[in-house]
């Protein structure tokens, strides 16, 4: 394994690094050191965050990486650990680190991330479940997520189940344009398409840890209804999840994030770790990054949810049935039809 860490630390990062890695063949690689070829390798990505949530060191590494191309980290996979004096900028920092990363063809595994906030107080759930210190909690979770890493390895199956959600009109919607022009090229595949339709989802009621658990152990949930009869069995059955989204004020849609927030009850009974993450983007103008990292927060970082290289297919179209235009999309769409084959085989 390769270890990349800040130059700026703090007893806490390295007691998290020290902890984690111990007897693992670690290659530590310093911060400004010219980098050597990462593909084909597991790195863990080690930061301590300034007040502001930077870490210019690490950032240039990062950049220095996308500036190599979509295949400079092909067949690698991270991890990250980071430590906030404060409670803000762990989770938008990691992100912004993953989606960047994996535009440079790095894969995630599900919950990524483990993060030290003011006081440890991101571990105050664990410790209800835990019976420990959190300090303690800290240090395990550090050490499972390099152990996790280490063992990591995609399984591969000859025919992926793909579901694709969506909740945009046909007539009008570039984004289905685009995942008609990707679905054209996904032969062999097994692919259910789910429209969510206005009225028919509604958003997260916010149960208890206890209440969820018991709708969860029932294959149900507070509300019921379509979600729960058609859309949370379709995401537990599929190998591969594609989220269809036009960009709306550079977020998910409403539907679509009650969905991914209604999602709880099945995590709480399902392993979800095997599911592969991909997403078709269509934005007005800017923007596709802001979507891809929210669907990066929600699903990979917080959902268990793998991240394969190259997740997201984006593209600007403003008036509707213009995708079309988009500069060479029809053989973007095609080699992303293939990627999705080669790497959303869980």
């Amino acid at each position: 394994m390769v270890l990349i860490q800040s130059k700026k630390t703090s007893a806490v990062l390295e007691e998290m690094v020290e902890y984690s890695t111990e007897g693992f063949d670690i290659l530590k690689i310093p911060s400004g050191m010219d980098l050597p070829d990462l593909s084909n390798s597991k790195i863990i990505l080690a930061a301590e965050l300034d007040c502001a949530g930077y870490c210019p060191d690490l950032f240039e590494i990062v950049n220095t990486l996308v500036a190599r191309g979509e295949r400079a980290l092909e067949n690698s996979t991270a991890v990250l650990m980071l430590r906030s004096n404060s409670q803000f900028n762990t989770k938008s920092t990691a992100q912004s680190i993953i989606f960047n990363l994996n535009r440079a063809g790095c894969r995630f595994p599900g919950h990524p991330l483990v993060e030290a906030i003011e006081g440890y107080m991101n571990f105050e759930t664990w410790e209800k479940h835990m019976n420990m210190p959190l300090h303690d909690i800290c240090m395990i979770k550090s050490r499972e997520l390099v152990e996790k890493l280490d063992r990591y390895e995609p399984e591969r199956l000859a025919t992926p189940r793909i579901l694709a959600l969506h909740a945009s009109s046909r007539s009008t919607s570039n984004t289905l344009m685009l995942w008609k022009m990707v679905k054209e090229n996904l032969e062999g595949a097994e692919i259910k398409e789910m429209h969510v339709e206005s009225g028919q989802i509604l958003d997260c009621r916010g149960c208890s840890f206890k209440e969820c658990i018991h709708y969860g152990n029932q294959d149900s949930c507070y509300y019921g209804g379509a979600i729960t009869n058609e859309i949370l069995p379709a995401i537990e059955e599929a190998d591969v999840l594609v989220w269809i989204c036009p960009n709306y004020n550079d977020a998910i849609s409403a539907k679509l994030m009650a969905i991914i927030n209604r999602l709880t009850v099945l995590y709480r009974k399902t392993r979800f770790d095997k599911k592969n993450l991909f997403a078709i983007i269509v934005s007005g103008n800017s923007g596709n990054d802001s979507v891809a990292r929210q669907l990066i927060g929600s699903l990979n970082v917080n959902k268990n949810i793998q991240l394969p290289p190259n997740f997201a297919l984006t593209a600007i179209a403003n008036d509707p049935g213009t995708v079309v235009n988009y500069p060479g999309i029809k053989g973007s769409a095609k080699e992303f039809a293939s990627h999705i084959l080669k790497n959303g085989k869980s």
